[in-house]
């Protein structure tokens, strides 16, 4: 009997997009059970894949290229997405990401380049905003993204009428020791003895915005990127659920009989807000009974993934080869699919 799939995956990090991975399940999928019907919606929860994300659930969305500053201070080419309801989504890691920097600059890196490539999409006309903070270079706790929004009477640009969305998996403070520099300083190139000086950068930065609450859950997200945004007006919601929502999964479980969802690393975190556990939440809410995994690396128990007892949960490690996932993670897609297929 054929069976309606759903394949719903976050990137691969730095391997495969959530569109690549996706496709090359439901291939592995569709080589054993030609006749069920499959569809394909990859995910992303803010950071890397996420313009990629919306592009596939738009097919009329339209990619704006736009060529602003790197977190360097280099010129960099990117590009924003014009969705066919007058929004935009711009992703900070293409603009102001940690990929795009030789090498790590804890000191001078910062965000103007995402401030400049969300004033193009406005100036373009954009109705509201949809941003991706996760992955950024710096920790300039928004200082740059808010200098390129800034008109010259000294004011910000108005939020647009649908307003601003920002999306990350973070809720980290923007400051102590769950804030930007304690917790993902280390990953910018911050070290211990600069600790103290970021912090209390940070902390005067924060003071010149009294109204903004800097413990704001999602405050300390990219580096203070979230905080910069909170002083402009924006919402922060987390990542996933945001994305779950404008790309339509909800509707798209209602009538699945099976849910695959996945990323390159199934850890602890993973239940902290990620695509994997935001899936299998939806899927609870639908009432479905079939729930698969893939990861390239499980370093939890898989009973660590929260979804009801009442859903089975088939994880896929490894394709007998330790480091493919890793080396291949396409192929390891496709193979994972098929094996997970097989079981139905």
């Amino acid at each position: 009997m054929s069976v309606h799939v759903v394949i719903a995956p976050d990137s691969f990090k730095g391997t495969a997009t959530a569109a690549a991975v996706a496709t090359a399940i439901g291939e592995g999928w569709s080589s054993e059970r030609p006749t069920d019907e499959v569809t394909l919606v990859p995910m992303a929860d803010g950071g890397e894949g996420t313009l990629d994300a919306f592009a596939t659930a738009f097919p009329d969305a339209r990619r704006v290229p736009v060529t602003v500053t790197g977190p360097a201070g280099d010129p960099v080419d990117a590009a924003w997405l014009s969705l066919p309801d007058g929004r935009a989504v711009v992703e900070l890691a293409a603009t102001s990401g940690l990929p795009l920097l030789t090498t790590l600059q804890p000191d001078t890196a910062q965000t103007i380049g995402f401030g400049q490539a969300i004033a193009a999409a406005l100036d373009a006309g954009a109705t509201g905003l949809v941003l991706g903070i996760g992955g950024s270079a710096s920790t300039d706790g928004g200082a740059g993204l808010l200098s390129a929004l800034e008109l010259p009477d000294g004011t910000l640009r108005p939020l647009p009428p649908l307003g601003v969305t920002v999306l990350t998996d973070v809720t980290s403070p923007l400051l102590g020791p769950d804030g930007a520099v304690a917790v993902f300083g280390p990953q910018k190139g911050i070290t211990p003895d600069r600790a103290a000086a970021h912090e209390e950068r940070l902390a005067a930065w924060a003071a010149r915005f009294p109204s903004v609450d800097p413990s704001t859950p999602g405050a300390g997200a990219a580096g203070g990127a979230g905080f910069g945004l909170l002083v402009w007006g924006a919402t922060l919601v987390r990542g996933a659920d945001g994305i779950a929502e404008v790309v339509g999964l909800p509707g798209a479980l209602a009538d699945a009989d099976i849910i695959i969802t996945g990323e390159g690393r199934f850890d602890e975190q993973s239940a902290a807000g990620k695509v994997p556990t935001v899936v299998a939440g939806l899927s609870e809410v639908a009432g479905q009974r079939r729930l698969m995994l893939v990861a390239g690396e499980i370093d939890a128990p898989v009973d660590a993934f929260d979804v009801a007892a009442s859903l089975t949960v088939i994880a896929t490690q490894t394709t007998g080869e330790p480091d493919d996932a890793v080396a291949d993670p396409l192929r390891f897609a496709r193979i994972a699919g098929r094996r997970l297929a097989a079981q139905v």
